[in-house]
C-alpha cells in the first residue's frame, strides 16, 4: 500500500507456512506465559502501531469465507470457518471483527459464548483448548459493511461503490468483513465462495475454481492456497470485464476490469506479463500460482493496493503503478511484515522496483531519481520522519516511507555494487518467500552476502532524524 494514485508514482508511496505457527508469533506467544497454565489469549500481538491488531495464543491455518452480497441494499451475509491451532492453553480468544452482528459462533460444532469489545470478538469456547490442539471456529454474521478510518484519514476494508465494493484492507479493513486474526504475523490459506447478482462479479486472491449461475445469482469459488496476511484478501465485487490466460509460465492471470476504466487500463494490462518476467528475472520465481488486476472505478478510495496474488486499482493505473503492486508480491505479500514499523520493507522495495523498471526500460537512471530527490531541501517532507520508524500508523503511508526507503536501498547499491546489490534482493525475497521479514534480518542478510559492513549506513538512512549526509 497502498500506492497513492494522486501522487507522483515516483516519489511515494515465514520463515514457516500457513500449516505451521510463525517464528515470530511463537515467540510472542513463549513471552506471553507457560504454555502449561490455562488462560485467554491475548486481545492483540503488541504491534506498537496498531496494539490491538491480531490476536495471541492461536494460529490460523486455514479460512473458509461465505459470502452473500447485494449492492442495492449494500447488506452482507457471511460465514467464516477459521481452521486453527491453540498455541497455549486458552479458556478464551480473540478474534477481530468491527461492526457486523454475529448470528451463530460455535468452536469445534459445539455452541460457544461470545461478547464484543470494541473490535474484539471475544471467544469462551464450551471447554478450555489444550496447547497444540487443532480446533474449528464458525462464525455466521451478516449487516451492513462499513470501512474503518485509519490513523492518516483514509479508508480501507470494505469500501462500497455505486456499483458494488471495492474490497482493500491494509492495515486493518479485513475485520470490517470476516472474523481475522488480522495482523501480518498470521498468514494463512483461504477459500471464497462470494454469491452476487448475475450481472456483478466477485473478485478473490489466488486461483477462480468455480462459476455458477443461478436464480439470477452468480456464486464464485476462489482458493487462494500460499499462505496469506489477512490485510491482503480481497472480495470485490462490481460490473467487470473479464480476461482470463496462462502466462508462458503457467502463471493463471485474471484480469476484471470496470468498463468505465477500460480503455485507459487495456494498453497498461498488457503488459502484465512482461512485467511478471522481468520481476521474477531479478526478485526469483513469482510466489504465486495466480496474477491478475482487479481495475474499478471508485474515485474516492485514492489509492491501489497489493492485494494478494491479484492487486486492486481504483482506477486505470499507470505502468509504473502495476511494476509497484506486482513488485509488492514478492516483497510484502510474500515475504511479510512482522511489524508495522517496517513497512518501509514494503513500500521502499516496491519503490525502489519502479526505479530499477525506469532504468532499464529507457528512463531515468536510479541514480538520477536518488539525486533529484536528494536535492529536496532539509525541510522538505522527505525528511519528516526517518522511514525505519515512521513514529505511528499514520505515518506508515507517507513520502519518506516509500521514497527515502527506496533511497535507503540506492545508497545500499551504491555501497556494496551492482553485483552484489542485485544478489541481495534476490536473496531476500528467496530466503524469506512466505515468511516474515524484518529490518535487523535484512541487515543481516545483506551483510552475508556483500561482505560489507552495513550497519552505520541503513542506521543513518532508516533511523537517522533529517536530512541524511551524501553516502
Amino acid at each position: 500500500m497502498r500506492h497513492p494514485r494522486r501522487r507522483s508514482t515516483t516519489l511515494l508511496r515465514r520463515e514457516a507456512v500457513a500449516a505451521t505457527v510463525p517464528v515470530a508469533v511463537a515467540a510472542l506467544l513463549a513471552a506471553a506465559g507457560p504454555a502449561t497454565a490455562a488462560g485467554p489469549g491475548t486481545a492483540g500481538v503488541g504491534d506498537p502501531y496498531f496494539p490491538l491488531a491480531g490476536n495471541g495464543g492461536y494460529h490460523v491455518s486455514h479460512y473458509d469465507l461465505t459470502l452473500r452480497y447485494d449492492p442495492g441494499t449494500r447488506h452482507l451475509d457471511g460465514k467464516a470457518v477459521l481452521t486453527a491451532r491453540a498455541e497455549r492453553r486458552l479458556t478464551r480468544f480473540d478474534l477481530d471483527l468491527q461492526g457486523l452482528r454475529i448470528t451463530g459462533l460455535s468452536v469445534d460444532h459445539v455452541k460457544a459464548a461470545y461478547r464484543r469489545d470494541g473490535q474484539e470478538l471475544v471467544v469462551t469456547p464450551r471447554r478450555a483448548l489444550r496447547a497444540g490442539e487443532r480446533f474449528q471456529v464458525t462464525v455466521a454474521y451478516d449487516g451492513i459493511p462499513a470501512p474503518v478510518t485509519d490513523p492518516d484519514g483514509s479508508a480501507d476494508g470494505w469500501i462500497p461503490t455505486d456499483d458494488g465494493a471495492f474490497v482493500a484492507g491494509e492495515p486493518q479493513g479485513a475485520m470490517t468483513w470476516f472474523p481475522a486474526d488480522n495482523h501480518p504475523l498470521d498468514k494463512s490459506s483461504y477459500d471464497f465462495t462470494v454469491t452476487v447478482p448475475a450481472d456483478r462479479a466477485a473478485v478473490a486472491n489466488g486461483v477462480l475454481l468455480s462459476r455458477r449461475t443461478a436464480h439470477g445469482r452468480t456464486t464464485f469459488h476462489w482458493r487462494q492456497s500460499e499462505p496469506m496476511a489477512a490485510y491482503l484478501a480481497t472480495a470485490t465485487v462490481g460490473k467487470f470485464r473479464v480476461d482470463q490466460y496462462t502466462t508462458r509460465d503457467g502463471i493463471q492471470v485474471y484480469d476484471a476490469v470496470d468498463p468505465r476504466e477500460a480503455a485507459a487500463a487495456a494498453p497498461v494490462l498488457k503488459r502484465l506479463p512482461e512485467v511478471l518476467e522481468w520481476e521474477s528475472a531479478l526478485f526469483g520465481r513469482y510466489p504465486f500460482r495466480a496474477a491478475g488486476s482487479i481495475v474499478d472505478h471508485a474515485p474516492d478510495v485514492g489509492y491501489a493496493l497489493e492485494t494478494q496474488s491479484r492487486p486492486v486499482y481504483d482506477s486505470a493505473p499507470s505502468l509504473s503503478t502495476l511494476v509497484h503492486e506486482n513488485a509488492h508480491q514478492w516483497f510484502g505479500d510474500s515475504v511479510s511484515l512482522t511489524s508495522w514499523k517496517d513497512i518501509w520493507l514494503n513500500e521502499g522495495f516496491a519503490t525502489y522496483a519502479e526505479w530499477l523498471w525506469a532504468e532499464q526500460h529507457g528512463g531515468s537512471s536510479a541514480q538520477k531519481t536518488f539525486d533529484t530527490l536528494y536535492a529536496r531541501p532539509a525541510t522538505d517532507g522527505l525528511w519528516a520522519f526517518p522511514p525505519g520508524d515512521p513514529g505511528s500508523g499514520a505515518n506508515i503511508f507517507g513520502t519518506p516511507v516509500y521514497a527515502r526507503g527506496a533511497m535507503a536501498l540506492h545508497a545500499v547499491r551504491t555501497a556494496v555494487g551492482d553485483r552484489a546489490f542485485f544478489r541481495i534482493l534476490r536473496a531476500w525475497a528467496t530466503a524469506h518467500r512466505h515468511g516474515h521479514g524484518t529490518t535487523e534480518r535484512f541487515e543481516r542478510l545483506a551483510e552475508q552476502v556483500s561482505g560489507a559492513d552495513l550497519g552505520a549506513l541503513l542506521g543513518t538512512w532508516l533511523y537517522g532524524r533529517g536530512k541524511p549526509g551524501r553516502p
